[in-house]
């Protein structure tokens, strides 16, 4: 048999052959027995030299189309191959969506994120903005702008965690109110905000104090902002964390950033007033500290104040929480007893 008709042959059978096969190892090993250094084609062109000069080029040229046509065809077996699996395994995996789907429980707000959030959104809707800051602050802006200088007896009301003797865990949020006074342009327009986040102090954790609590801190500078206005404030938080039938009363006290300053009492939403456990039998339960801020923190941020003045008060989430939902001890909100917690879930 010549070259020629061999090649044909070789095509013939080839074609057949992979035609038939079945499996992917079974395409592997006739692309080796067709096309692999000693496969026929190989050796055909191994016998060109024993042909003469002029049928060389034209079996070279039938062996070099044979080899395209044979792999083209290898290629679309091997696709065809490869689709059938893809379907068979799509097949096997494949989902019943009318099969009922596994109860997914939802989250809710711990707790004092619900009492925050509250918070927030009274101010919102008064026009106040929320602001956040470092909770890893300077003691410049942690005492020294709230009129506590380095020495003051005062810091030692807050027991703090230094980092380096400048660098500070927050005690308060009332850093961040510095760091806004100190930007905010007041000719456009009054400064209205509070600060909630997490602060840190040094104390032993038991069932009224924790090292780490919660504040929320509020701000207003304006021209002729008076006691008054502060006290309007308060008693709108008292009534929405509280009820609405709460009030307050204002009781002289001492803050270095705020003079005069008082802390704020709220009348007990347990007995109305008339004295029980709750409010030690005096119908009054404090609630937080407030107060005119003084005028050297007004200075210390380029305030005027000759022009200016102002309220702050600071509040405890974690306290209102315990006061509104009569958890008698900090810690259980720290410890994700679900148990604990689910009591508190928002209803949706």
């Amino acid at each position: 048999m010549d070259l020629q008709a061999k090649l044909a042959e070789l095509k013939h059978n080839g074609l057949k052959e992979i035609k038939a096969a079945e499996g992917m190892d079974a395409v592997k090993k006739i692309k080796v027995s067709l096309l692999g250094k000693k496969g026929p084609i190989t050796n055909v062109l191994r016998g060109m030299k024993d042909l003469a000069p002029e049928e060389r080029p034209q079996v070279g040229k039938m062996a070099n189309i044979l080899r395209d046509e044979l792999t083209k065809a290898i290629d679309a077996k091997t696709k065809e191959l490869e689709a059938a699996l893809l379907q068979q395994k799509l097949a096997s995996e494949a989902i019943d969506v009318t099969l009922p789907g596994t109860q997914v429980t939802e989250g809710n707000p711990h707790i004092i994120t619900q009492v925050i959030t509250q918070i927030e959104e009274l101010f919102l809707g008064m026009g106040f903005q929320v602001v956040d800051g470092p909770e890893i602050e300077e003691d410049h802006y942690n005492f020294e702008m709230l009129n506590l200088p380095k020495d003051h007896p005062a810091r030692d009301m807050q027991d703090t965690f230094y980092i380096t003797p400048n660098i500070l865990m927050r005690t308060q949020t009332s850093p961040v109110q510095a760091r806004t006074m100190e930007k905010h342009d007041f000719t456009k327009g009054p400064l209205k905000m509070i600060s909630p986040g997490k602060v840190y102090r040094r104390d032993n954790d038991d069932a009224t104090h924790s090292h780490q609590f919660h504040q929320v801190e509020g701000l207003v500078i304006d021209k002729h902002i008076t006691m008054a206005d502060l006290k309007g404030t308060l008693a709108l938080v008292a009534q929405t964390v509280f009820g609405a039938e709460r009030k307050i009363r204002l009781r002289p006290s001492y803050f270095p950033f705020t003079e005069p300053s008082c802390e704020v009492d709220v009348s007990c939403f347990k007995c109305g007033g008339a004295g029980c456990a709750v409010c030690k039998q005096t119908g009054w339960i404090e609630v937080l500290g407030a107060g005119m801020v003084h005028p050297n923190v007004l200075k210390m941020a380029g305030v005027d104040p000759e022009v200016y003045g102002g309220f702050a008060f600071g509040l405890g989430p974690d306290r209102f929480a315990m006061l509104k939902y009569g958890v008698d001890d900090i810690r259980q909100f720290y410890l994700n007893d679900v148990r604990f917690l689910k009591q508190f879930a928002q209803k949706g």
